[in-house]
């Protein structure tokens, strides 16, 4: 919160579904997003500071154990899918009613807090599903909202299994344009696309199994590397594979260096178990998400974002693999008929999207803005997943948004530039 309180205040809106929206806080208060206005957090309903709290130890051992599984493999399905029914059954058991976990009711919640609080008006800001929610939020409760502001856009009429190709090839070809136009990375690393599709068939055919330390030291443990481990270690969006880094680690890997991937891969085997919510995250992307599109489905859109890959990969939306097996266990109804709408508002409205960003395209935010005529896009160049927190251009833009909404500055935009990729001699 800040000294001294010049405007409405600011809710915000954590991504996931299933993230801690408090641990988050140190994020915005570096951003400076409450520099001017107060900043108020509630943890979503589910997640790690609420009543009842939906984490899915069960899941968090399972994903641990999983780094030295292959990725797609129907073993590794069989045995996610029965993590998750474990943790559901333990869920209902405990008296939970996972329908109610939704989007539309989470909505719901932020409302009624704004009323709870007496505040007249405030602005939102919320990130990856925070935007689906945001927007949703827009849409069936406008009432208070003075501004939106929306990064790393999901847009809930769109935002499906298949979906979610679309964004990760957007991603990823932006990384490889952005080497391609750097002098240096492009004479050390042509044709990353080529190299990609060779690494990606390679390891699908033969897996690697490696024994390494994860990144941060420690006792090594056993990872696989298979194509789908390493599509989904590029879609992490840096969290695992720095952007940097790619080109290098691609290069590696086909000169039989794999060692800068299989440590990424490593630090999956030391969760924070109980931490995330992922009751709620099924829960939402059981009602929302899958429901209406096939497992055919999802592997055409995988055939049509990277042809040539083969369909043990292109079967599974990157970062929930086997979704479809496991929503049959999860077993919330449907609820596409009431989520999946456009958002339709005048409210100002602040849209950021990063070009490197492999979970939720840069495209996507000029898509949400066709229906929020006073909006501003803003694309920022070489930035992953949530924006504002790494590029203090972004934070800049969104800190004026919140002044002055329908006229943000968003001059420092053309300044920025993706930073130089790694070299390796």
């Amino acid at each position: 919160m800040s000294r001294k309180h010049t405007g409405d205040p600011v809710v915000f809106m954590e991504g996931g579904p299933g993230g801690d929206a408090i641990g988050a806080i140190p994020f915005l208060i570096d951003s400076g997003v409450n520099r001017d206005r107060e900043l108020i957090v509630m943890s979503q309903r589910g997640t790690l500071h609420a009543q009842p709290n939906l984490a899915c130890p069960e899941i968090d051992r399972f994903n641990a154990a999983a780094v030295g599984m292959p990725y797609d493999a129907p073993s590794t399905g069989r045995g996610l899918v029965r993590a998750a029914k474990q943790c559901r059954d333990r869920l209902t058991a405990e008296g939970n009613d996972l329908s109610a976990y939704n989007t539309t009711e989470n909505a719901a919640d932020f409302a009624a807090l704004r009323r709870a609080l007496g505040i007249k008006k405030w602005n939102v800001y919320g990130y990856s599903y925070g935007t689906d929610l945001g927007l949703t939020y827009l849409g069936q409760h406008p009432r208070g909202i003075r501004s939106l502001a929306i990064d790393s856009v999901v847009p809930p009429q769109t935002v499906s299994l298949p979906w979610a190709w679309d964004s990760a090839r957007e991603g990823i070809n932006a990384v490889f344009a952005a080497c391609a136009a750097q002098r240096a990375c492009a004479a050390r690393y042509p044709d990353l696309a080529r190299t990609l599709t060779q690494q990606v068939r390679r390891l699908e055919a033969n897996p690697l199994t490696l024994t390494v330390p994860p990144p941060g030291g420690g006792t090594p443990v056993k990872v696989v590397l298979d194509g789908g481990t390493l599509v989904n270690l590029l879609v992490a969006n840096g969290s695992l594979v720095r952007p940097v880094d790619v080109p290098a680690a691609l290069y590696e890997l086909a000169a039989g260096n794999p060692e800068r991937l299989a440590r990424a891969q490593a630090a999956g085997a030391t969760p924070a178990i109980g931490e995330f919510a992922h009751g709620l995250t099924h829960s939402v992307a059981c009602a929302e998400w899958a429901p209406g599109f096939s497992q055919r489905d999802l592997l055409e859109a995988g055939r049509r974002a990277f042809p040539g890959w083969p369909d043990s990969v292109l079967a599974h939306a990157p970062q929930l693999p086997f979704e479809h097996d496991l929503c049959r266990v999860w077993n919330v109804p449907d609820r596409t008929t009431v989520q999946r709408i456009a958002t339709y508002s005048e409210v100002p409205a602040l849209i950021i999207s990063g070009t490197f960003d492999a979970k939720t395209g840069a495209r996507w935010g000029a898509f949400a803005a066709r229906t929020l005529p006073r909006s501003t896009v803003v694309v920022i160049p070489g930035i992953t997943h949530w924006v504002v927190p790494q590029e203090p251009c972004a934070a800049s833009v969104l800190r004026s948004f919140l002044a002055r909404p329908t006229a943000p500055d968003t001059r420092c935009v053309s300044s920025v530039r993706p930073k130089p990729f790694t070299i390796i001699p």
